[in-house]
């Protein structure tokens, strides 16, 4: 994937050494254990009597979908299989177990049991093409279509300049642009391109100084953080966004330029804080570097067709409340636009990364079924939170978020814990009202998925950077943690402020 995009041999030789794991024979041993585990866990819950459950009168379509929940939270958690995998075998298992298309044996119930709500297959089929998803693909267009003409290495040019050649401003150059482009590209791309950007910089910087670690840890936290600014930034900000927005649901109707609002300054501020963190923890030794970054950048019709469709999306997706056209339609002009002008080909298409909108895809589907079939209301009548305090519950359900995705997928981690927050919200409207309302309990999630970047397997990013062999597990670790941690404190108390003052 993505080799289109300047640091590519990067993710290729990541992608090498994650095969060479996978062909040995302890991770081979390694998967096969755990996949029992996930499957014996699986028919257990699907077999077990339902007094077992403990989830009261549950219907018979109410454990098949507990049964796949617990299959799925396994299969993440453990990365039995790749993250997509498991969201595509979450959407078959729907489709053949609960829905009104599944296998003959399993749609009538032969039991004195209440079969339960039985969910409609186009339902689930759809989630495919969720308008968050089109939203992504329109992302993800953008950005190939940007690396193409070499807009991306015009926009590097250009921003990195002002900071000039001293070592600690050009660290915070490359934080605020990697920052900046993953609000826009994929964040896993762009700290490829920008490490590309940054290696011969890490080359001219002393090998006993601390300096190369600080501009290599740039890149991962950056990405991560700048992430959060906006909704196609990272997928848990997607994931939260359309439960906030479901109009069966919560249909707050918070826009693209509305999420930017707030949630891009407290981007900003916490890469900021990031500067100093790093140019404190690793001192550079060298006081100047001198960047050369290089590249072709287009000229002709194509690349103003580009600069010009970039531009105009970019402004429509900020103003979409005054435009009254939504972000996800906003994202099928740029598709429109390089399909008929040739700048996307069949080619480019091959490029885009499926899986993570597939990813997304499944964790929508698990969230459709826990609510769709009443399994999610019956979770949390089991649980009563309403007996909680509303504070317990939000910071409680961030720290969850933040360790489970320091070590599986920050995807996995959103789509597993926001569908059922999202029922727990509404079951604690006015608890919540104190704190800002659900928005803080939701979007807490999303900003704490982005900020588990501690170690090499929290993200993408973290572990390209890791790859290059400037930056240690226990560097990663403490710029991670502190960041993290600091990110988490600040994040909510702008939640809880923005919510308590009506913005959001």
């Amino acid at each position: 994937m993505y080799k289109l995009f300047r640091g590519f041999h990067l993710l290729e030789e990541l992608q090498k050494s994650r095969l060479l794991r996978k062909v040995s024979k302890k991770y081979r041993v390694k998967t096969l254990l755990t996949l029992s585990i996930a499957c014996l866990a699986f028919f257990g819950v699907w077999f077990a009597p339902p007094e077992m459950l403990q989830l009261g009168d549950i219907s018979v379509v109410e454990q098949r979908v507990v049964a796949i929940f617990v299959l799925a939270v396994l299969m993440w958690v453990m990365e039995v299989v790749p993250s997509w995998c498991t969201s595509v075998l979450v959407i078959t298992l729907l489709l053949l177990t609960v829905s009104d298309n599944s296998l003959w044996f399993l749609a009538e119930n032969a039991t004195s049991r209440e079969m339960g709500h039985i969910m409609s297959y186009k339902a689930i089929l759809a989630t495919f093409a969720d308008p968050i998803i089109m939203l992504f693909l329109g992302g993800f267009i953008l950005a190939i279509a940007a690396t193409k003409t070499g807009l991306d290495v015009l926009l590097a040019k250009v921003l990195l300049k002002p900071f000039g050649t001293k070592s600690e401003n050009v660290l915070l150059g490359f934080l605020l642009v990697t920052g900046l482009f993953s609000m826009f590209i994929s964040n896993t791309a762009t700290a490829a391109m920008m490490l590309a950007f940054l290696a011969p910089v890490l080359k001219a910087l002393p090998s006993d100084g601390k300096g190369r670690i600080a501009m290599a840890l740039s890149i991962p936290l950056a990405a991560n953080i700048g992430g959060m600014g906006t909704p196609i930034g990272t997928p848990p900000n997607a994931i939260a966004l359309k439960y906030l927005n479901d109009p069966a649901g919560l249909d707050l109707n918070i826009g693209f330029g509305q999420w930017m609002a707030f949630m891009a300054p407290y981007a900003i501020l916490l890469l900021v804080i990031s500067w100093f963190i790093l140019k404190t923890f690793f001192p550079f030794k060298q006081k100047t570097v001198h960047l050369k970054i290089e590249g072709n950048v287009q000229k002709g019709p194509k690349a103003l067709i580009v600069y010009i469709t970039f531009a105009i999306t970019i402004l429509m997706w900020m103003l979409d409340k005054l435009t009254g056209v939504s972000a996800n339609v906003v994202a099928m002009i740029p598709v429109a636009i390089f399909s008929l002008s040739g700048i996307i080909t069949r080619r480019d298409l091959e490029e885009i990364n499926w899986s993570v909108l597939w990813m997304v895809a499944g964790g929508f589907a698990l969230g459709l079924a826990l609510n769709d079939t009443g399994l999610a209301t019956r979770l949390i009548e089991s649980v009563n939170f309403n007996t909680l305090p509303a504070l317990l519950v939000i910071l409680g359900s961030g720290l969850l978020c933040l360790a489970l995705s320091t070590f599986i997928s920050n995807t996995a981690t959103a789509a597993l814990l926001i569908p059922i927050l999202a029922v727990v919200g509404i079951g604690m409207q006015s608890q919540l009202r104190a704190f800002g309302g659900i928005q803080p309990l939701i979007i807490g999630i999303a900003i704490s998925a982005s900020l588990a970047m501690s170690l090499p397997v929290s993200t993408p990013p973290n572990a390209l950077a890791h790859a290059t062999g400037m930056v240690k597990q226990k560097d990663m670790a403490k710029a991670g943690l502190t960041v993290g941690l600091i990110g988490f404190i600040l994040g909510y108390a702008m939640l809880f402020a923005t919510g308590a003052a009506g913005l959001l």
